[in-house]
């Protein structure tokens, strides 16, 4: 199965939070899509991991992805180094998406950075012949994503580009809420956590919002580039 777009995430539900709807959308229009989760999120203070597995694929099955994985690293403790980035090619090879999707450069959690790089790497190297890869027994032919972008988690950052996800926002939020583990619930006696605030639960949609103001629409997803992405003409742009 080829992808048009692979969506990769340090953790279960960081895809959903900051690109969830630009997904719905995509899909909507007829394009595979899949999700890379890179850990279990076996750290994160509430839940279990295996919680965290059945939410992960609750969620994808409301956006509708072709398929999702767990690469199973340390959470917390995954590096960017020859095996991670190995098992990511592994997957760019098997699956060969146009556009790769991953997490915020830059963010509150160390994992989102470094996961960041990870990936980004790592679709470059999947580029180079030499690299060597087998998958069920089968040399992989090399393969480069079109384009990397990476989404917007915690920090604010100042996007490239804004996705008009007008109409997918109910569908976003029903596959983050499928976390019930991890946000708002008022009858949870588990310990707070940055995201389990309601305040977080209700970020998700006036961010979102806010983006759609400054582009003239109701809701927008953000994200930074690697390298400008072109344009054949100005019509192109809305």
């Amino acid at each position: 199965m080829k992808l048009d777009i692979l969506a990769v995430g340090a953790h279960p539900d960081d895809v959903e939070m900051s690109c969830g709807a630009t997904l719905a959308k995509e899909i909507s229009l007829g394009r595979k899509v899949g999700i890379l989760d890179l850990t279990r999120g076996e750290l994160g203070t509430r839940g279990s991991a295996e919680i965290r597995d059945e939410e992960a694929k609750a969620a994808g099955a409301i956006l509708g992805v072709s398929f999702r994985h767990n690469l199973e690293f340390a959470d917390g403790f995954f590096e960017n180094n020859a095996v991670t980035q190995l098992e990511i090619i592994k997957i760019l090879r098997k699956y060969r998406p146009e556009i790769v999707l991953c997490n915020a450069v830059d963010d509150r959690h160390i994992d989102h950075g470094k996961g960041s790089r990870l990936v980004s790497e790592s679709c470059f190297l999947s580029g180079l012949p030499k690299i060597e890869t087998l998958h069920e027994g089968n040399h992989q032919k090399a393969w480069r994503p079109k384009q990397v972008y990476h989404y917007i988690q915690w920090k604010d950052l100042k996007p490239d580009f804004v996705v008009d996800v007008t109409g997918y926002m109910e569908t976003k939020l029903k596959a983050v809420f499928a976390y019930k583990s991890q946000f708002y619930d008022p009858n949870s006696n588990e310990p707070d956590t940055p995201i389990s605030s309601k305040n977080t639960m209700e970020s998700l949609s006036y961010r979102n919002r806010d983006l759609g103001r400054l582009i003239g629409t109701e809701y927008g997803e953000g994200f930074t580039v690697e390298r400008y992405p072109a344009v054949n003409s100005l019509g192109d742009l809305i």
